[in-house]
């Protein structure tokens, strides 16, 4: 199978990670929860991982990154431990559902909701984003990268200007972690949300929010920590503050398998790799009659390509592919309505989405290329 769904989830992960998912759950051990030598090996894979983490994203004190069960639930910790009602949040409308339903219920109990306008080419308006202010703003969330089109906004520049007047920053990175360099000091993000399944090459029910220095947000859940059982409250130190019950020591070791790969092949190096790929792609594409493309057509740009092709459901398209040429692509809306209502696919069921990974050969993109042709052809 040539596989081209990474947006999705990364597929296949390094060795190390297999092998490490594996050493752990034959391990056992509750992190914490004993004074045991198991106990104490899976509080060491931990506390690695927060740290090999915190060196990819240039973050000071590896305690401040608080591991959640996947981007979704470090964007809800965000956004819920953040804002109330009365607040006013500042959005984009190239969001995921993972940004923009737990803005809706947000919306519901009395937070006011601004949507930016963005460009399927540039990402949001900078000065879109500067107007949107009032005093009531507490928040603004971005995506980091679409993961429809692959469109990256701006991040450092609109942190500068979330610096200017004095609210937090907070990024979704779901398609940009471990594959786009982030510097969440030089990117001025205060929270940053990201998984561990994706570009970061662990297994699924990961992810992580780094919580920066100059916020607090409530926790959204509370109950045993292992450490302080003696208080009455979740303890405020940090990340017992935010990480309630015991974690997902096997899938966390997997983590820190895969993002120890990336560090030693380099992030920035993956990135311009990963970059002339997407290029060879995008040039393909644009060759093929009848095939248009949604988004960025050159760098810099997320591993996330939507093209239709005139005439065909994007379902049928997708289906083909898999069925007769044991290609695996996704299609339909991808959890981003709003995105699809900006670039004019909603009314189509939305787009075809083909999105290559650190493990993707110039040969499968041929393979991929040819196919595509001879569907557009008829063939």
């Amino acid at each position: 199978m040539v596989y081209l769904d990474n947006a999705a989830t990364s597929w296949p992960k390094p060795e190390a990670v297999y092998d490490t998912v594996s050493e752990s759950i034959r391990m056992g051990g509750n992190p914490g929860r004993s004074n045991s030598e198991k106990a104490r090996a899976a509080a060491t894979n931990i506390i690695e991982t927060r740290a090999a983490l915190a060196q990819l994203f240039h973050i000071s004190d590896p305690n401040r990154i608080v591991f959640a069960l996947n981007a979704t639930d470090a964007i809800n910790l965000g956004l819920q431990g953040m804002l109330q009602p009365g607040d006013h949040v500042i959005t984009s409308n190239m969001e995921h559902n993972a940004v923009t339903r737990p803005l809706a219920y947000l919306e519901d109990a009395g937070v006011r909701v601004t949507k930016v306008p963005t460009d399927p080419v540039t990402g949001a308006n900078l000065d879109a984003v500067r107007e949107a202010f009032c005093p009531e703003t507490k928040l603004v969330i971005m995506t980091h990268a679409s993961n429809v089109t692959g469109t990256l906004n701006p991040i450092e520049e609109i942190g500068t200007i979330c610096r200017e007047h004095k609210v937090p920053f907070m990024v979704d990175a779901s398609q940009s972690a471990g594959a786009i360099p982030i510097d969440v000091v030089k990117m001025n993000i205060d929270l940053l949300a990201f998984p561990g399944h994706k570009s970061l090459l662990g297994p699924t029910g990961t992810g992580a929010l780094y919580v920066s220095e100059t916020v607090s947000p409530r926790p959204i859940r509370s109950g045993g920590t292992g450490v302080f059982s003696e208080v009455r409250l979740q303890p405020e130190q940090l990340p017992y503050y935010y990480e309630a019950g015991t974690q997902n020591t096997v899938g966390i070791s997997g983590l820190c398998a895969g993002v120890h790969y990336i560090l030693e092949r380099s992030v920035n190096n993956i990135y311009h790799e990963e970059q002339k790929t997407l290029q060879v792609l995008i040039d393909g594409l644009c060759e093929i009659p009848g095939v248009t493309i949604y988004g960025p057509l050159s760098a810099p740009r997320a591993a996330a390509v939507s093209f239709n092709i005139d005439g065909m459901d994007c379902a049928d398209v997708a289906m083909i592919l898999e069925t007769y040429y044991d290609i695996s692509v996704r299609s339909g809306l991808q959890c981003a309505p709003d995105t699809h209502r900006m670039l004019g696919t909603f009314d189509l069921g939305g787009t075809v989405r083909v999105s290559p990974g650190l493990f993707t050969s110039l040969d499968e993109i041929d393979e991929f290329l040819k196919a595509i042709r001879e569907i557009a052809e008829g063939e």
